[in-house]
């Protein structure tokens, strides 16, 4: 099939990858827009892994205030350079993940920061769901609660607001990929008057 400059333009619109990522990406799926995206999506993560171990020096705060002025929220989004923090789309994603986090108030960055003591209290609770189920399915059913009951309170495993198709790890990783540089979220503040 042959990829034509509108089906490159579509595709580029809707994940805000460079034209000739898409480009290849719509020659490996051989057109079907559905599985180059599945292609853009796992080479995103491929280069946020391979760059996440490099060293955050500078950023952009984010800041989002609610058109009723009764919540807002802060958000400090790392970067390696001055010239992606300065960049405005970087400053756009720093933004996005700021309404998203007055929206949904997320308690946690990632899964990384959940403390022992939550975690035991969230057990306690559920192993009394859990006691009458088969012994060898206990732990299993365990795990499967506490991801479900967690994934709410982690920002980066959350469905952006925006668009719930896509999490804001899926969007940090789209950075990563877009910038070339590291990129993460450090620090997150929510207010609200309620």
């Amino acid at each position: 099939m042959e990829i034509t400059s509108q089906m490159i333009k579509d595709l580029r619109d809707k994940t805000g990858i460079s034209v000739m990522q898409c480009k290849k990406a719509l020659e490996e799926a051989q057109g079907d827009a559905e599985k180059a995206l599945i292609i853009l999506k796992k080479k995103r993560s491929e280069a946020a892994d391979k760059k996440s171990d490099r060293e955050i020096g500078a950023g952009a705060i984010g800041v989002y205030v609610h058109n009723t002025n009764e919540v807002a929220a802060l958000v400090k989004l790392g970067c390696e350079t001055d010239f992606v923090a300065k960049n405005t789309e970087f400053v756009a994603l720093a933004n996005d993940i700021a309404m998203h986090v007055a929206a949904m108030n997320p308690t946690y960055i990632s899964s990384e920061e959940l403390d022992e003591n939550a975690i035991a209290k969230a057990k306690e609770v559920f192993s009394e769901e859990i006691k009458d189920k088969p012994a060898d399915m206990q732990e299993k059913i365990m795990e499967g609660k506490l991801k479900s009951y967690f994934k709410d309170q982690i920002l980066m495993e959350q469905a952006f607001v925006k668009n719930p198709d896509t999490t804001i790890a899926e969007m940090v990783a789209g950075g990563v990929q877009k910038f070339g540089e590291n990129i993460t979220i450090a620090e997150i503040q929510r207010v609200s008057v309620k």
